[in-house]
């Protein structure tokens, strides 16, 4: 037995038993010149689809880098989680969202413009990145997609009835929100947390028309819109996703060749 290596990659590479890996020149400049590491260095990547492999470093230079799959020490699990819909939010804020999202095990990511949001558009290069940072840290197996920023009606107009989408709203009629999902929790499902301002009423008006949608309640308390969107995804994965599951450490116990 020995610890497991601590450095986790995302690598977007097939990953199999001998199977060399490409390390592109942004990997290669972090393993060599941030972390230390040198050839023969070992440590973990997942791609999303073939689990997660313990890999050796073989080679390391300024523009890039190799390494070899040695074996698997996690295969890939389905990943089902929610979708977010959220509106992007000032001062770094959506960033924080994103990572935190990604840790509650978001399925997909979606920054969503309303009426009353203050954030007009999205680096998305930067977000995907966070993403991709947040599911190395969290040891997910996979890196949730990320979309580009497109208005509220634009995403309804094109929603697929068979998802429900749960939305936080701050006034009207609402169903609790541990009722809602425990009703409905075999049923794909995505939530939608509006800006700061809230919903303008007329978004809420149509909202409440469509079929798939379900207005839901978060309490007495006024929550910040990023908080709200964490408390969704977090009394999701208590009723129906994977904190469902028997606790402890879900993964194996690490071996040396």
């Amino acid at each position: 037995m020995t610890d497991r290596p601590r450095t986790r990659l995302y690598l977007d590479a097939p990953l199999g038993s001998g199977l060399p890996v490409a390390l592109d020149g942004d990997r290669a400049h972090y393993l060599r010149a941030v972390l230390r590491l040198e050839p023969g260095a070992r440590l973990l990547a997942f791609n999303g689809r073939d689990g997660e492999w313990l890999v050796e470093v073989t080679r390391l230079s300024k523009s890039g880098g190799e390494a070899a799959c040695l074996e698997r020490v996690r295969p890939q699990v389905p990943d089902n989680g929610p979708w977010l819909l959220f509106a992007p939010l000032k001062g770094g804020r959506t960033e924080y969202v994103v990572e935190k999202a990604v840790e509650l095990g978001a399925g997909l990511l979606q920054p969503t413009y309303t009426r009353r949001g203050d954030v007009a558009r999205v680096n998305l290069d930067r977000l995907r990145a966070n993403a991709v940072e947040a599911a190395e840290q969290c040891e997910r197996l996979s890196v949730p997609e990320v979309r580009d920023g497109q208005p509220l009606d634009r995403l309804l107009a094109g929603w697929d009835p068979g998802r429900i989408l749960f939305v936080a709203a701050e006034s009207g009629r609402a169903e609790p929100m541990v009722t809602a999902v425990t009703a409905r929790k075999a049923q794909p499902a995505a939530f939608l947390v509006g800006p700061e301002g809230g919903f303008d009423a007329r978004e809420l008006d149509a909202l409440n028309t469509l079929p798939f949608v379900v207005p839901v309640g978060l309490g007495p308390r006024v929550l910040r819109a990023d908080t709200a969107g964490f408390a969704a995804l977090a009394v999701w994965q208590a009723l129906a996703g994977d904190w469902t599951r028997d606790g402890g450490d879900s993964r194996p116990p690490f071996r040396a060749d």
